[in-house]
């Protein structure tokens, strides 16, 4: 079956699915395989439960009329995403970086929704699956894709890209992030400028933090660009006001009163402005967006317990995030502050002195009450109180009473620092 006769039956059930746990009727399932499982021998799960079809690539799972037998299902997912890509109006605006993607996505989404049919990347859903799911969401009426693609290691954009093929792209910022898989923060560079290389390559528009000098450097001599500045007069102008403990910023005479903490979150507004004036959505509207998101997932969320104020910012963590976290904090109106930071992961070698900088770093900053959790915390030279694992931290937290403070909890998913606020 060729990738046209294929797309005809997605079109007739276009609804992509790769877990039986979440099969709906009608659906097409994808059979794909990991390191630990195989989705071939769920595929006659996923037809007892009304999925249309179930696309195979091993024989011995086939069933006639019922499933499709293909080469390799991972590939065919990816290629049948592109070709739909190809086969609709949609424009697509592709979203890398170190840092912010899904709270810049969300924002973007925000904003554009007021004005186009929109869909954007789900959750997390940002990598060699995800990125095609997303794509596949695609409706005969969506006018604009907000696709957020996420990497590791070298290539991975540049293939994401391929399969994509994004009208627009933005990258966040480069920062510490997967540094082993990159290879160095040079290597960070390189891999998600992977974004520009396709864009400029194939003379697509490109959004840009003129601020950011990375950024500014590479596009220099690009056309198709549009950015925002506070300070180049050259580019689209965007004033950060405050962030004590919420975001404010000013276009145009506006001024835009977020639900966001830290001064960090100015740059994701920023971009989705920026990209709402691209696409002439109205300043009203641009202000109605930005002030209406409300952050979840653990991200830049203020939460209120027990007389203390809780910058809960536990969904991710890496050195540049912790760093911007730490300036935001510091900066907050508040007499008795204290920090939760956890591990960050995907450092490899570097793992021990960048744990060692951001102890080293908290203590310059004059935070006193701070506590680290994780055995790379565990290991650092400081005077902060350490704790191995996250059970040690609430066994201790058992035994003494915090006075009414604002607090910081940042670490990578893996940590789930979001249990300290249960145990405060």
């Amino acid at each position: 079956m060729d990738l046209a006769e294929l797309h005809k039956i997605f079109l007739q059930h276009p609804n992509a699915c790769t877990d039986t746990r979440k099969i709906e009727k009608n659906c097409i399932y994808f059979a794909l395989k990991g390191p630990n499982f195989n989705g071939n021998k769920f595929a006659k799960d996923a037809l007892n439960k009304e999925a249309a079809y179930a696309i195979i690539d091993e024989e011995q799972f086939h069933i006639i009329g019922k499933t499709i037998l293909v080469a390799d299902v991972l590939k065919t997912l990816q290629n049948l995403a592109s070709y739909h890509r190809s086969q609709n109006r949609a424009k697509i605006i592709s979203l890398t970086g170190s840092n912010g993607k899904t709270t810049t996505k969300e924002l973007i989404y925000s904003v554009l929704s007021k004005k186009y049919k929109t869909i954007a990347t789900e959750g997390n859903l940002n990598n060699h699956i995800g990125v095609p799911l997303t794509l596949l969401t695609i409706k005969e009426d969506t006018e604009i894709a907000i696709v957020e693609m996420g990497a590791n290691h070298q290539k991975e954009i540049e293939f994401l890209s391929s399969i994509a093929q994004p009208d627009f792209g933005y990258i966040t910022n480069f920062g510490k992030a997967h540094l082993e898989g990159f290879g160095g923060l040079k290597g960070i560079i390189k891999g998600k400028s992977e974004l520009y290389d396709y864009l400029l390559s194939n003379k697509k528009h490109v959004f840009l933090n003129a601020d950011d000098n990375i950024q500014e450097q590479k596009l220099s001599h690009y056309i198709k660009k549009f950015g925002f500045s506070e300070t180049n007069k050259q580019y689209y102008p965007i004033k950060f006001l405050d962030a004590n403990p919420l975001v404010s910023l000013e276009f145009e005479n506006i001024i835009v009163r977020t639900q966001l903490i830290g001064s960090y979150n100015f740059t994701n507004c920023a971009i989705a402005i920026l990209i709402g004036k691209y696409f002439n959505v109205s300043k009203t509207d641009i202000k109605a967006a930005i002030e209406g998101y409300e952050p979840k997932n653990n991200r830049s969320q203020l939460i209120k317990k027990n007389e203390h104020r809780i910058v809960l910012d536990a969904y991710n963590a890496n050195p540049s995030s912790m760093k911007a976290a730490l300036e935001s904090f510091s900066k907050l109106d508040s007499e008795n502050k204290i920090l939760f930071l956890g591990d960050m992961f995907e450092l490899g070698k570097t793992a021990s002195d960048e744990h060692q900088a951001i102890a080293s770093l908290a203590l310059k900053m004059g935070f006193e009450n701070t506590f680290l959790i994780g055995e790379n915390f565990f290991n650092v030279a400081t005077s902060f109180q350490k704790f191995k694992s996250f059970e040690d931290l609430k066994n201790y937290l058992k035994t003494i009473i915090l006075k009414p403070s604002s607090i910081l909890i940042k670490g990578s998913r893996g940590m789930a620092l979001e249990r300290i606020i249960e145990n405060l």
